[in-house]
């Protein structure tokens, strides 16, 4: 019991120390190294900024609403398609070994490269954002569906065949259960992807969005809102991360990586 308690109440005795830590670190060597405020500005400065923009919502609110749109909806995309062509790659040996060659030449592909064909068929608007968001988020989760179909043991359909179940049965209790973890891995690992596709998507074709602010203060060379401005993109991307993370909770609990964690 002591140890389960502790085991939860870690994280949020960890974070605030390990978040002091830095920003000491930080202040220490801007203020000792001399270093330019041009380069890394003291995080007095930054905190400034945060707080102005904190203060001003229509400077930032709306971009950041953009950029959420951006990543949830291409997430959407990787997800069903991802989901079901793991599915299918997984059911169907064959067909997995036919498309493998393809697939792997696919996912080695920079995608950042294909940014630029995407805004020339696309345009400058959400398309382009929301198809480079969708890709990057694809493959972690076609893949994870893919192994956790194949991770099904054997033994396990046999038990089933046994007991005369049909295909729904079969799949409702043995391979929709077995193959939800890896769902998840995939989905823990494609919303940040979908988060970056959707900002470098910004930083490379478009005139909102957080990506854009960033561009914008790098034009300005206003690093300290630089700074700022990204401290809400790792606040959005913890909480689109969170968020799935919760959805895990609640749909395993039962799993060893929600047990493990302290968080069932």
């Amino acid at each position: 019991m002591e140890r389960e308690r502790f085991m939860k109440l870690l994280p949020w005795v960890s974070t605030p120390i390990l978040l002091a830590l830095i920003i000491a670190i930080w202040k220490f060597g801007t203020s000792t190294f001399s270093v330019s405020p041009f380069v890394l500005p003291p995080p007095e400065d930054v905190g400034r900024n945060l707080l102005e923009l904190m203060q001003r919502p229509e400077e930032w609110l709306v971009h950041a609403q953009i950029t959420l749109v951006e990543t949830v909806v291409g997430f959407g995309f990787a997800l069903v398609t991802g989901v079901v062509v793991g599915a299918v790659l997984g059911r169907i040996f064959w067909l997995e070994l036919a498309v493998r060659p393809l697939v792997v030449a696919l996912q080695v592909i920079p995608k950042v490269a294909l940014i630029p064909l995407f805004v020339i068929w696309f345009g400058f608007g959400l398309t382009s954002k929301v198809i480079i968001a969708a890709i990057l988020a694809f493959f972690p989760i076609m893949l994870n569906v893919l192994l956790g179909v194949r991770s099904v043991e054997p033994g396990h359909r046999e038990v089933m065949r046994s007991l005369n179940a049909n295909r729904w049965q079969t799949f409702s209790s043995l391979d929709f259960h077995s193959t939800l973890p890896y769902v998840f891995a995939g989905m823990e690992v494609g919303i940040v992807l979908a988060l970056i596709g959707a900002i470098v998507g910004e930083y490379l074709g478009g005139n909102e969005g957080l990506g854009y602010m960033v561009v914008v203060s790098l034009n300005a060379l206003d690093a300290p809102r630089l700074f700022a401005v990204i401290i809400l993109l790792a606040v959005l991307g913890w909480l689109l991360f969170f968020a799935v993370n919760g959805i895990k909770r609640l749909m395993i609990p039962w799993h060893e990586s929600v047990i493990e964690s302290g968080i069932s």
